[in-house]
């Protein structure tokens, strides 16, 4: 279960990045993400996301945490 997690998180920030229009590497920028840490957030091997990283993202993307994290 923890992998289908993080699967659909990294589904969800790939589909966000691309709806907003963003690189990885502005979304690197935005978020304070080093951006090769992004490619492995979006990749079917994600590592866990720390809470630190999602709230980055969220603020990125201009959404709150609980709506990235709503699959």
């Amino acid at each position: 279960m923890e992998k289908d997690i993080r699967i659909k998180l990294a589904k969800k920030i790939k589909e966000l990045r691309k709806r907003k229009g963003l690189t990885q590497e502005r979304l690197s920028e935005l978020s304070g993400i080093d951006y090769k840490h992004i490619q492995l957030l979006e990749s079917n091997k994600a590592p866990a996301a720390k809470l630190d990283t999602i709230e980055k993202l969220a603020k990125a993307f201009e959404i709150t945490p609980s709506k990235l994290l709503k699959f």
